[in-house]
């Protein structure tokens, strides 16, 4: 198994690609902390699940915008595991709204989640990587739209295009700790979260036409990017961003 003996962390990991996450790595043999905002109950059916294959897995409560509470998840995460070993970025929000009408404390909320979130839950592992001195992985799902524009998301692309220059600096820094750092930009991905788009045949078929496989990713795809990339297989690849998208940056009109 290719992490056998590894500590991961996957933040928003109750549910749609974190979800895929945790139980990707927890099958290649890490023992996972599952962060989680919210109802308890998606986390705790996902420990029971993973452990119901012979994995081994736990769950915290942690906003990744709040410095005590991800202070608090890491401090969990050594206390119960033993260390961390890998970090995923993946918890983040997206409110579409047109920039002209956006809300300041909307802008700012997606911004701390989506951003600062990066910034304070890498900064807490990396310290505690450089402690344990055996390197570590972290791996941030950020989106084609760190580089593609999407109208009325204005506050998303701006944290994912920080997102982007934050793991190509920090990165830099981390190399010689034995630290990589990464970013897995997927396109469309087929989670709960676009239920409602794709009950609208309009949107979905226009959503469709943009992407040359015609079909949204599956969880369990950038699942396995992610998986490689925190395995000992990806140990000379960082500062890099991964797109994951069935081909839609090359078509795409910003829908």
């Amino acid at each position: 198994m290719r992490l056998a003996d590894k500590v991961a962390v996957v933040t928003g990991g109750d549910s749609g690609i974190g979800k895929a996450i945790a139980l990707a790595m927890a099958r290649e043999g890490a023992r996972v902390m599952i962060d989680y905002f919210g109802d308890v109950a998606p986390a705790s059916a996902l420990v029971e699940q993973i452990e119901n294959f012979g994995g081994n897995a736990a769950a915290f409560a942690a906003d990744v915008s709040k410095p005590d509470e991800v202070e608090a998840l890491l401090a969990q995460t050594v206390k119960h595991f033993g260390g961390v070993d890998i970090l995923v970025n993946n918890a983040g929000i997206e409110h579409r709204t047109p920039f002209l009408e956006t809300p300041f404390d909307l802008y700012r909320k997606v911004i701390e989640i989506n951003l600062t979130g990066v910034w304070l839950c890498s900064q807490a592992a990396a310290q505690q990587m450089v402690k344990q001195k055996r390197g570590g992985r972290i791996v941030n799902i950020s989106s084609v739209h760190e580089d593609l524009t999407m109208p009325t998301n204005a506050s998303y692309c701006a944290s994912k295009g920080g997102v982007r220059m934050l793991m190509r600096t920090i990165a830099v820094e981390l190399a010689p700790h034995g630290i990589t750092v990464n970013d897995v930009c997927p396109g469309a991905v087929d989670t709960p979260m676009d239920a409602a788009l794709k009950k609208d045949k309009r949107k979905y078929d226009a959503l469709l036409s943009e992407i040359p496989m015609r079909r949204m990713a599956k969880p369990e795809e950038i699942a396995a990017l992610c998986t490689f990339l925190a395995s000992e297989d990806a140990a000379y690849i960082t500062a890099s961003s991964y797109v994951i998208d069935g081909g839609m940056m090359q078509k795409s009109g910003s829908l």
